[in-house]
Parts: structure tokens; C-alpha cells; sequence
């Protein structure tokens, strides 16, 4: 049975992070597309936004269908954990923790998930398993560490703060709260913004 439970991890978190990343990636499921994802990147300092936005919609597209099918394990889990870094990190931060207030809950879930699937393996029914393939230690350490850098590099990425000018007899402005980009439509990360984007709900 614990292999039908990993199965159905698998394709249930594998499946919907490959939707997420197919709406950035193509403007799949009424995504906001490369451009519109570009955009909204850039207005939280991940520059440039185009590829930024090709990285965020792969990890999340490509490391979905790994993770759902099985196959190269464990790069499936890895990519679908470095995404879920991002977005808790970048669109989600300072925010209350739950989804109905734009804050982290859903790309910690989903953080979880890979990570349990990384360190259990993606059980018998997988296409490693019926294909023979078995990814090497080094190989997998290697994508481990490249996604730790990645995921560095993203959160050291500073939003864009227009300046606000004070006009005379007004009461001084008052701070200016975190950036209002929404979440991306992936859990919410990598994603509010510019108006290509602003459609975008949280996952």
C-alpha cells in the first residue's frame, strides 16, 4: 500500500506544479504566460524577468512531470523544492502564513511534499523502477546544490520601492508596506503585479 500512497503523492503534487509551471511557460489553464510572469518577477527584483520566468515555469513544468512519472529521481523533487524556496521567499514574505492571506502555506505544503518524496524514493510504480534507471549520487548532488544557489540568488534579490514624493502641506506618507504582488499562480511563487499579472491567484 505504501507504494500506491506514494503514487498518488507523486501525481497529485507532480500534476499540479506542471500546471502551474504551464501557465507561466504558455499561458496554459489562463496562466499569465512568459511575458505576463516576466513582469511580475521583475517588480520583486528577479532581473532579467524573462529568464527568470523561464527557470520558475521549468522547475515548476519539468519537475512536476519528473516528479509524477518517476523518472530521473531525484531531480523531479529537487526542482519542485528550489521553486517552492523561491516563492515562500520572495512573493510570500512577511505575510501571514495562510493562503487566504497571501502568505506561504501553499509553497510550504508543496516544499514538504517534495522533500518527502526525495528522501522515500518515488516508490515501485514509477517508470525508474520499470525502466532499470537509477540516477548517480554525484549527479543528483550536483542538481541539489545548483537549485540551493539558485534559490540564494533569488532571495537576495531586492523588490523595486518607487520612491514616494511628499507634497507640501501633506501629513508625512505613511510606510510602505511590502510589496503587493500577488503569489504566483504556483503555490503562489514564483508571483501580484503589473497588470498582465494581475489576475493571478494564489495556489
Amino acid at each position: 500500500m505504501k507504494d500506491f500512497g506514494l503514487l498518488a503523492l507523486r501525481l497529485t503534487t507532480g500534476g499540479l506544479l506542471a500546471g502551474h509551471g504551464a501557465q507561466k511557460l504558455f499561458g496554459s489553464f489562463e496562466g499569465p504566460g512568459p511575458e505576463g510572469t516576466a513582469g511580475w518577477l521583475e517588480s520583486m527584483g528577479l532581473k532579467p524577468g524573462k529568464q527568470w520566468a523561464m527557470a520558475a515555469g521549468l522547475s515548476e513544468f519539468g519537475g512536476g512531470i519528473l516528479t509524477a512519472l518517476g523518472l530521473a529521481w531525484p531531480l523531479g523533487p529537487i526542482a519542485v523544492m528550489s521553486s517552492m524556496a523561491t516563492a515562500a521567499g520572495t512573493a510570500h514574505k512577511g505575510k501571514p502564513i495562510w493562503a487566504t492571506s497571501g502568505g506561504a502555506e501553499l509553497p510550504l505544503t508543496n516544499f514538504a511534499a517534495g522533500l518527502a518524496l526525495m528522501l522515500t524514493g518515488p516508490g515501485r510504480i514509477a517508470l525508474d523502477k520499470a525502466l532499470g534507471t537509477r540516477l548517480p549520487f554525484t549527479l543528483s548532488a550536483l542538481a541539489l546544490l545548483g537549485a540551493a544557489g539558485g534559490v540564494a540568488l533569488a532571495l537576495s534579490a531586492k523588490p523595486d520601492q518607487p520612491a514616494e514624493q511628499e507634497q507640501p502641506g501633506e501629513s508625512p506618507a505613511t510606510p510602505a508596506t511590502q510589496s503587493q504582488a500577488p503569489p504566483m499562480p504556483d503555490e503562489g511563487l514564483p508571483a501580484a503585479t503589473p497588470a498582465p499579472v494581475a489576475a493571478a491567484q494564489p495556489a
